[in-house]
């Protein structure tokens, strides 16, 4: 499966993030869309899967999860908006992912992208990025990459800068 993830969109959702995932099969959204109607926007452009982040209002909350536990390529993927990393998982992700044990956990929040291997529990933790203009990073990011046969391959990062932002047609 070739996934597409962002996170941090906060409104956002605009061609050239749309160009680098349209050869995806299913995009995986980490939270903070910033409105049902770019969750919809991306839903309508690829199988979505997604959560809710803390800037979400109720209609995203309504109708996304706050975290998500799922089967990929082989993989358990646990995704939450706010997680942490090795060392300093926020304490309601450390609890899913001491009850969970999954082999990828993706999560968003602090606009920073991240790959890092927690070997204390045999886990991939990928953060995104962010995907929208607000906030303080001066990169927007997104990755893409395959899962097959329990193993993640061909990871490839997306970089925007967050200075340019796109108006009219495709953009939200």
């Amino acid at each position: 499966m070739y996934i597409g993830l962002l996170s941090d969109t906060h409104g956002l959702f605009d061609s050239p993030f749309r160009e680098f995932l349209a050869p995806v099969d299913e995009i995986w959204h980490a939270g903070d869309f910033g409105g049902i109607a770019v969750a919809d926007a991306i839903a309508a452009f690829k199988p979505l899967k997604g959560v809710y982040g803390n800037c979400d209002g109720y209609d995203v909350r309504l109708a996304y999860p706050q975290y998500q536990l799922f089967s990929c390529g082989g993989m358990k993927v646990l995704m939450i908006h706010i997680g942490g990393y090795p060392g300093r998982y926020d304490p309601r992700a450390r609890a899913l992912i001491d009850e969970f044990r999954p082999d990828l956990f993706v999560c968003g929040h602090s606009h920073i992208l991240k790959v890092v291997n927690d070997r204390r529990r045999n886990m991939l933790v990928v953060n995104p990025g962010a995907a929208g203009c607000q906030g303080f990073h001066i990169v927007r990011t997104a990755l893409r990459f395959r899962i097959e046969d329990s193993d993640i391959r061909d990871m490839e990062v997306f970089e925007l800068d967050r200075v340019r932002k796109e108006t009219g047609e495709g953009a939200l």
